[in-house]
């Protein structure tokens, strides 16, 4: 039986601190937040660092006060990669934050428009990444999504990195066939109406099975549901999926993954993370007045 799930897709800087309150009620426990896009552009390398250092810093810090492991991916995002100066500036910033504590992959990179600066600037990443032995976290783009798929497993086969290294993330009935068969992890968003929905999911694991497949809800500032993942385990549940498969595709599968399968045995120890929201982080906390939760973990 499953006792916790991980989101290992989810932008929280973009959510509030009560999503934490439920994802914690709903039993995640661990999540991955990868570097994206903010709604509009940035205009200096200035900005990606302070919002790298968000990541590393401020929201690991305010995921701990709910008793959620946090961790991070970085990357400079697909829309971002049309800049060229300021794409070149943050590509020569990011050595500096691969190496940080809590950082498990490079992402979230990939295609948006599919263009030759996106192409050269997800090469260059991808570059870092096996230089760093860090897995990769693939954005597909929202248009021409089996075209850009296609071409972003092309350039992983062509720059000779391991594909047990790489989870393809946003995949939809189009594109899952194509990845898995090549070996990739397949990750796919559970978004409310769009993308992919739960009763799909759950149908995507009844005929593809579970032993590469990732949940996630990429849950963001737009219309999303940070419970996306406990959601889809419960319409997989109903649906007669094996608790086996559940707790790989909502669970075991994104550790494995990203390199953080010892995490397992560590949470089966020494359980949920312990709570003190006395705590401060650079003189600020999560609470406005509220009686601070003081728990040992469990």
């Amino acid at each position: 039986m499953m006792t916790f799930f991980v989101d290992p897709h989810i932008h929280m800087s973009s959510r509030t601190t009560d999503d934490y309150v439920a994802m914690a009620q709903a039993g995640i426990a661990v999540i991955i937040e990868p570097a994206f896009w903010l709604g509009q552009p940035r205009t200096s390398a200035g900005t990606f660092i302070d919002y790298y250092s968000s990541l590393l810093g401020w929201e690991r810090f305010r995921a701990s006060q709910y008793g959620i492991r946090h961790f991070c991916a970085i990357g400079l995002n697909s829309k971002e990669s049309n800049n060229q100066r300021l794409a070149e500036e943050v590509i020569e910033i990011l050595p500096k934050f691969l190496i940080k504590e809590g950082v498990v992959a490079v992402g979230e990179i990939g295609f948006d428009e599919q263009t030759q600066l996106e192409e050269r600037f997800l090469q260059e990443q991808l570059a870092l990444a096996k230089e760093f032995d860090l897995p990769v976290m693939i954005h597909t783009p929202h248009r021409n999504k089996l075209k850009g798929t296609l071409r972003t497993m092309d350039i992983i086969q062509e720059l000779g990195i391991n594909v047990d290294k790489v989870v393809i993330d946003h995949n939809t009935e189009q594109t899952v066939k194509a990845v898995l068969e090549r070996g990739y992890w397949a990750a796919f968003t559970i978004y409310p109406e769009t993308k992919m929905d739960s009763e799909r999911m759950a149908r995507v694991v009844a005929e593809y099975g579970a032993d590469r497949v990732i949940v996630d809800s990429s849950a963001d500032w737009g219309y999303s549901d940070p419970l996306a993942v406990p959601k889809t385990a419960a319409q997989m549940q109903k649906i007669g999926i094996s608790q086996e498969q559940i707790y790989l595709s909502c669970c075991k599968n994104a550790l494995t993954a990203y390199g953080l399968s010892n995490l397992l045995g560590e949470m089966e120890t020494s359980g949920t993370l312990a709570v003190d929201q006395r705590n401060m982080y650079e003189n600020n906390s999560v609470l406005r007045g509220q009686q601070p939760r003081i728990e040992e973990g469990r």
